[in-house]
């Protein structure tokens, strides 16, 4: 379900001034676990079998060329497998979407809710939908425009951050600038508020999150140089970012990267190279510097060619980070 929330305050670089649709859960309120055994595959009638959840995967989702939304589950088998891959067509026109962030997938009772942030052109809306099995949809996808100014901008995540007593309720927007500028904004329930920037990761080629607590964000990002790094985000003010190095060289340098939590402090890393529309797997365990252990876990099946790339996730609940 949605809640209209009046965007209030707004940014050196944005002018947020529309509507905001977001989403309220209710504190205490039980959810199904949507990634455990018996749960239903997002966008179809198959449930989630044992095998599949002791193996873990990425949630990938992507914008195809003609305005689709695709969903794929990339999952740690030996070799890695593929069990669903399907395509909403006509969620955009196409080449609409220029950036995606996550896109939740929430069960409702005749389908399923889908939503999140895009950018389109030189706006930051928020989009929404309710999909069915056959890949239908109730409608056209609703976009809801929160504000301009995003064309200097090549990446953008939102997070958010529920505490298992469901408790303690976080928020939190990124977006890198082509000029290596981190901005933050604090999207908890008064609009996008500014949150704050960072200069100095112009090198930075992608990220994806690993690691959400009530104190901080950390995104694994890929340079240019082909170094992998962690960057802890602390959520107090002045944004102050701290930054580690887990690999120097000779990382693969990935156009797209997208990660779900592995086990207790693990995390799947979903790596995608543009060149070759090839996409590979990695487990990290618990980010620890140069120490962290990374293990290829080999070439996904398939074609990686959907001109934006993001990652599905089920409500907060459920969305795990602890890769740090």
């Amino acid at each position: 379900m949605f809640r209209r929330l009046t965007a209030w305050a707004g940014s050196t670089v944005l002018a947020l001034t529309a509507a905001l649709p977001a989403v309220a859960h209710a504190q205490g309120t039980a959810k199904p676990d949507p990634t455990r055994p018996g749960a239903t595959v997002p966008g179809t009638s198959k449930k989630i079998t044992a095998a599949q959840a002791q193996a873990c995967f990425v949630w990938h989702g992507g914008v195809t060329a003609a305005g689709g939304h695709r969903f794929s589950d990339p999952t740690a088998t030996t070799p890695p497998q593929v069990p669903d891959d399907w395509t909403t067509g006509g969620v955009y026109k196409p080449g609409q979407v220029r950036l995606s962030a996550r896109q939740t997938i929430e069960p409702n009772i005749s389908g399923t809710d889908r939503y999140g942030y895009v950018v389109i052109g030189d706006a930051l809306y928020h989009s929404a939908y309710l999909g069915y099995d056959d890949g239908s949809t109730d409608g056209p996808t609703t976009l809801t425009r929160i504000g301009g100014g995003w064309s200097p901008f090549r990446f953008l995540e939102s997070v958010e951050y529920l505490s298992p007593d469901l408790k303690t309720y976080r928020a939190t927007a990124y977006a890198l600038r082509t000029d290596g500028v981190l901005f933050r904004w604090d999207t908890s329930g008064k609009g996008w508020r500014a949150g704050g920037s960072y200069a100095g990761f112009s090198a930075v080629k992608t990220m994806a999150l690993i690691a959400k607590t009530p104190t901080y964000d950390t995104f694994l990002a890929n340079t240019r140089g082909g170094a992998l790094y962690t960057i802890r985000i602390p959520a107090a003010s002045p944004m102050k970012p701290v930054v580690k190095p887990v690999r120097t060289r000779t990382w693969q340098v990935f156009e797209e990267l997208s990660a779900m939590g592995c086990g207790r402090y693990g995390t799947l890393l979903l790596g995608i190279d543009k060149d070759t529309k090839k996409g590979y797997l990695y487990a990290v365990g618990h980010a620890n510097g140069l120490s962290t252990v990374i293990q290829g876990r080999g070439q996904v099946p398939g074609t990686y060619d959907d001109p934006v790339n993001f990652r599905w996730v089920p409500v907060a609940d459920y969305d795990i980070a602890n890769g740090e």
